[in-house]
């Protein structure tokens, strides 16, 4: 299996304006999110882009990415139906293709060297199969993300197949029907915001899709389909997502690419210069 295509979602509404924000790369170079994923997608040697967008967006995108406008083909969602149904507006564009999946509000750091997209689609060519990038996450994240159960592929390795598959599980609902032996206590392995998802996910998306033609349709729902149909693993990453709608995200992620970068050691001596300031009256009380 070769991958030669990806696909970013940028259509829900809280979703639509975070990629256009600019943060300095690890190279020290003023980037937008947009283009740092494009940047991580280009050397996974992915040859073709697809960002499925709100109506009306393309010329913000295309400003934004200049030079790199010329790889990206623009899809709009033009119905507010769910994630899974912005992944399927992509069909005509993925054309029965395996896909690089990215969701466009998470930036993925980790230290320099493979990327998380290029160690995904090394797994999933290998594998021949779908595969889901996960992480071990808190219980008390559980409401963000989705997550999945299942067993080690090998005992020590970081494949896991997926037989369990829920949409933002509360804790209990996870502790009574996600299981994954070996990891910690309270914590369970959730999305990471990128998948290699073979063409048999876009059936099944176009089948929630026609049972009920007013639903909105999660891509967890497809994948628990995806997981009874065909075999569907799991990568655990050691690398680390960053969800930027969350609180402070933006700055949290900021923070997480610099001091990956040729910045660190500026930025180090930033932090420690903040923490050290401290208010006028915090500083008197201690007096």
């Amino acid at each position: 299996m070769r991958i030669r295509k990806a696909v970013i979602t940028a259509a829900a509404p809280a979703q639509r304006r975070l990629p256009l924000q600019n943060l300095i790369n690890r190279d020290g170079v003023e980037r937008s999110v947009i283009g740092i994923l494009i940047d991580e997608i280009v050397r996974a040697r992915v040859e073709e882009i697809c960002v499925v967008i709100c109506p009306g967006d393309a010329a913000l995108y295309t400003s934004v990415l200049g030079d790199q406008a010329a790889r990206v083909t623009f899809v709009e969602q033009r119905e507010p139906r769910g994630y899974g149904h912005a992944i399927h507006c992509a069909e005509p564009f993925t054309a029965g293709e395996p896909f690089l999946h990215l969701v466009s509000d998470h930036l993925y750091v980790g230290p320099a060297g493979a990327g998380c997209a290029t160690q995904l689609i090394e797994a999933a060519e290998a594998e021949n199969c779908s595969i889901s990038a996960v992480q071990a996450t808190r219980e008390g994240q559980l409401t963000s993300f989705g997550a999945v159960g299942g067993q080690r592929v090998s005992a020590a390795g970081s494949l896991y197949k997926i037989d369990t598959v829920l949409e933002k599980p509360t804790p209990t609902e996870a502790e009574q029907k996600i299981i994954v032996p070996g990891l910690r206590a309270g914590h369970y392995l959730c999305f990471f915001g990128m998948h290699v998802l073979t063409p048999g996910l876009q059936v099944i998306l176009g089948e929630l899709l026609a049972a009920d033609p007013n639903a909105r349709v999660t891509l967890s729902a497809a994948l628990a389909e995806l997981a009874n149909r065909e075999r569907y693993l799991a990568l655990q990453m050691t690398d680390r997502r960053y969800d930027l709608g969350a609180r402070y995200g933006l700055l949290n992620a900021q923070l997480a690419v610099a001091l990956s970068g040729k910045d660190r050691g500026e930025i180090l001596s930033s932090i420690v210069e903040l923490l050290a300031v401290r208010e006028p009256a915090e500083a008197g009380h201690a007096q």
